[in-house]
């Protein structure tokens, strides 16, 4: 079992988060994810729309405390997964990652019309549960 911190909520279950970690992954192909808190921070600050997926073993809990409070300022929804390990795995990059951004569509270029709504497909499913789950804590 992973040590959690006390702010991980709303946490994702086991389905979730594997529907979560899989919409990350293809966002990561489509190069619509932004990595890191640095990046993530950036992009809601620039008006960039998307789901805030953030790791739940974070330590230290500064590094990411004020993301969620963005989150909510802009109303990006946002999920914390258990491990920042699987995140990274899902990112395509070899490093723990602490949150990623999922946009909407790419910063840069077009996708094709068939990628692109598989991707919006699959966000705006993610992005209901999501909502879903946060209703029923609130």
């Amino acid at each position: 079992m992973l040590a959690l911190s006390p702010i991980a909520k709303p946490l994702a279950g086991k389905k979730l988060c594997k529907r979560t970690l899989k919409l990350v992954r293809g966002a990561a192909e489509h190069k619509c994810l932004k990595r890191g808190v640095k990046e993530v921070v950036k992009s809601i600050r620039r008006g960039h729309k998307g789901l805030c997926v953030i790791a739940g073993n974070i330590s230290p809990l500064d590094v990411i405390t004020h993301v969620p409070i963005l989150c909510e300022e802009a109303d990006i929804p946002y999920i914390y997964v258990p491990s920042k390990e699987d995140l990274a795995n899902a990112g395509a990059t070899k490093r723990p990652t602490c949150c990623v951004l999922v946009l909407t569509k790419p910063p840069k270029g077009e996708l094709d019309q068939e990628e692109q709504e598989k991707l919006k497909a699959d966000f705006s499913q993610v992005a209901y549960d999501v909502s879903e789950l946060t209703s029923s804590l609130f």
